[in-house]
């Protein structure tokens, strides 16, 4: 097996929504080039086979997200594009035929549940998207993670189009049709260096089982690190094994390995607390 279960590719930075439940970033827009993206490629090849687009940014805002994704297949790798689906009417068919592994639809995203009609149509391009996609083998799962909010509207909009009971799965996920999943979560807190500690003892799978790397190339230990508060190094100078072997990177791990968070960006992470 590779090392890490899976890497986090932020191919952009740049979001089309400003989500209440999202952190946000105050680093300078960028879209990753094609070059940055082959040279990311080449890095993260020895180490997984598995791509998350995904930390902040909405992928599919990216001019060349479809390449993006022909080029990773090409290379062997799965790649997962995670999405807040507004964009699905306009990109969907490009997804669909293109060599994707699987999806992940945050329809959280969606937060003004007042505007009935709108919420509809999104929706109805979502579960359209998802109807096609899921028929040629890519997998999708639909998330909501706001599970104490009021979700009636979506659920009942699923149970329409999905027929029911769904079979339930781990915790409190669902199999809603062949190929299509439904992920409920509890929200939660971005990580920040100015908020309080959580604890003083935390386990976290950063740099275990995934890294992260932003659109600017520079390698974070998880994909919570939306600021680059911990750059372990920069992959478009320098090769992600002497990265991920740097003195600082073994100390994350090693700290972590006896529940001692280390940074204090990581001292500062609720969501360490579900891997306890």
């Amino acid at each position: 097996m590779k090392r890490f279960r899976k890497i986090y590719v932020e191919v952009t930075n740049i979001c089309n929504k400003n989500c209440s439940f999202c952190h946000g970033t105050r680093r300078e827009k960028h879209h990753m080039s094609k070059e940055e993206f082959e040279r990311v490629l080449n890095e993260v090849k020895p180490f997984s086979d598995y791509l998350y687009f995904h930390v902040m940014g909405e992928p599919l805002c990216h001019p060349h997200l479809t390449s993006f994704i022909e080029k990773g297949a090409s290379e062997g790798f799965h790649v997962t594009v995670t999405t807040n689906g507004s964009l699905l009417h306009e990109k969907g068919e490009s997804l669909i035929n293109s060599p994707l592994y699987k999806v992940q639809i945050s329809l959280h995203s969606f937060e003004e549940k007042e505007k009935v009609e709108e919420l509809e149509k999104y929706l109805d391009n979502v579960i359209s998207f998802t109807k096609k996609a899921s028929q040629k083998g890519i997998l999708i799962t639909l998330r909501l993670w706001n599970k104490s909010q009021d979700n009636s509207l979506f659920i009942s909009k699923l149970e329409k189009e999905f027929s029911t009971p769904w079979k339930r799965g781990r915790g409190d996920n669902f199999t809603l049709d062949k190929n299509v999943f439904l992920d409920f979560a509890d929200s939660f807190v971005w990580p920040d260096r100015n908020m309080p500690d959580v604890n003083e003892t935390l386990f976290c799978m950063g740099l275990r089982d995934q890294i992260a790397i932003l659109s600017d190339g520079t390698v974070v230990p998880c994909c919570l690190d939306c600021e680059g508060d911990i750059p372990l190094g920069n992959v478009y100078k320098e090769n992600l094994s002497d990265i991920i072997s740097s003195k600082r990177a073994k100390k994350i791990y090693q700290g972590f390995s006896q529940r001692k968070p280390i940074e204090k960006l990581c001292k500062k992470c609720s969501y360490a607390k579900r891997f306890d």
